[in-house]
């Protein structure tokens, strides 16, 4: 199966109530190894890249990266470019043939966003790609875009009129999820995902995914959750792994490269594959 447009991934997780993992890779084995987990569970599965990603590996060796490793791929995956504020940057990746991005214009007015999202969704069509649309900013710094404040989120008409206007595909909004490391368990306000979901039926993307216990993953995924955003966990298991495996070989004194990146990517594979079955992804590839 080739790699496809977002929505077809979405379209029948959000259908079915089951969620899709979108998972932000940072470099050549993390990539390889959430297609393999996704390969050996029969999953969908959608790579997400940051801004910082794509400018530290560099656009063309991360474009190459991803087509060779997903030839003759058999299950479906999207490209999609995660919380960019930078147009340039959101031009140059729909360019390239990413199939979906996530145009964060969180902090701009309400109005300015959706006439920038208005134009981004336009761009997007054009290359045959899709959309994520926010209007609340997602409370914690992720790849250097965000903020620690907590977001203030919008009245229900206000995201329902946003949605209507812009088109967008797939909308994430702020229910008292954070990126990166929860200080301590979040109090979200879940009936907002289906308050959403009920006006305009639009798969929801959950941003901080990594640190919610599994009945808030799996309540918030069966209320319209379709995409959950994992970032955190995946950097995480890389570099604890890594540590764990180079206390080993100092104790033992045995440095042997290829060993550290089997290791490690085993652990990538194992997470990943953790989350497919949490979300109810496996298996769902026929």
């Amino acid at each position: 199966m080739p790699v496809v447009p977002l929505t077809d991934i979405l379209s029948d997780a959000f259908d079915k109530r089951y969620g899709v993992p979108a998972i932000n890779v940072f470099n050549d084995l993390t990539l390889e190894a959430v297609l393999a987990a996704a390969a050996e569970r029969r999953s969908p599965l959608v790579v997400q890249t940051s801004v910082k990603t794509v400018r530290s590996i560099g656009l063309d060796v991360l474009w190459s990266m991803w087509t060779s490793m997903t030839t003759g791929i058999e299950v479906p995956v999207a490209l999609h470019l995660d919380h960019c504020p930078d147009r340039t940057v959101i031009t140059a990746c729909l360019e390239r043939g990413w199939n979906s991005v996530l145009f964060d214009a969180s902090h701009l007015s309400v109005e300015e966003n959706t006439r920038q999202t208005i134009e981004v969704v336009a761009e997007a069509r054009r290359h045959g790609a899709h959309v994520e649309g926010e209007i609340e900013s997602i409370t914690g710094v992720e790849d250097g875009i965000g903020s620690d404040a907590e977001a203030v989120r919008q009245p229900l008409q206000v995201a329902l009129d946003f949605l209507k206007t812009t088109g967008v595909d797939v909308f994430a909004p702020s229910i008292g999820n954070a990126h990166g490391t929860y200080r301590a368990a979040p109090e979200l306000d879940v009936q907002r995902v289906s308050d959403i979901v009920a006006a305009y039926p639009v798969p929801i993307a959950l941003h901080g995914g990594s640190g919610l216990d599994d009945a808030q993953v799996k309540d918030l995924v069966a209320r319209g959750c379709a995409k959950v955003n994992i970032s955190t966990a995946l950097k995480e298991t890389f570099m604890q792994g890594s540590l764990r495996y180079l206390r080993d070989t100092e104790t033992h004194g045995k440095w042997d490269p290829p060993s550290l990146f089997r290791a490690v990517r085993q652990d990538c594979i194992d997470l990943t594959q953790g989350l497919m079955d949490l979300l109810g992804s496996s298996g769902r590839v026929i």
